[in-house]
């Protein structure tokens, strides 16, 4: 911290911010100090009130990823569920992903998010499903023995958007799959 000499000897500047020397010798021209004094505090101000703003991780985030580790590892989940703390609730969706069927990593983050939106899609909005049996029975007119095949078709569908789905963090598992749990904080 430094004091200006010449025409504002009161006026206290931090190095660290953007008002400098030469900022405060060009202001110095003005003929009215009052002036002069507004727009250097005006911008002390806003320089001090910007650092308030940037992004970090803040504790309650830390925790909560932890919990949700802890209690993976416990009990591993997937799917969607609600987690409530003393304050909020959080709507998770938990996935696994094979490591080895993806060529980069970002392919992979990209799979898990468009997975993990389509959980929480599934789980605000609901989904229809529908299922057919197809039973083909062949003979052999030979042999009288028959062939038997059975198709299975299930289709589901959903439809909605599941916005600010965030993710929290991604960990290998035991069994060397990637653990990736997504989240967003719901109102009650």
């Amino acid at each position: 911290m430094y004091y200006t000499r010449k025409p504002l000897q009161l006026l206290k500047v931090k190095s660290g911010n953007i008002i400098s020397m030469m900022q405060i010798k060009y202001f110095s021209k003005f003929k009215n100090r009052n002036v002069c004094i507004i727009i250097l505090v005006s911008l002390l101000l806003y320089t001090n009130s910007t650092d308030i703003f940037a992004q970090s991780y803040d504790a309650k985030r830390v925790v909560l990823t932890n919990f949700i580790v802890r209690m993976y590892n416990n009990a591993p989940f997937e799917g969607v569920r609600i987690v409530k703390d003393y304050d909020n609730s959080y709507l998770l969706s938990v996935l696994t992903l094979d490591k080895t069927k993806y060529q980069t990593e970002s392919v992979m983050n990209r799979v898990a998010s468009v997975k993990a939106m389509s959980q929480a899609s599934r789980f605000f909005n609901g989904s229809n499903i529908t299922s057919e049996l197809i039973i083909h029975i062949s003979k052999k007119t030979n042999d009288s023995s028959e062939n038997t095949e059975t198709i299975e078709k299930i289709r589901e569908h959903s439809v909605g958007y599941v916005k600010a789905l965030e993710q929290l963090t991604n960990f290998p598992d035991v069994n060397g799959r990637q653990v990736f749990i997504f989240y967003k904080r719901i109102d009650d």
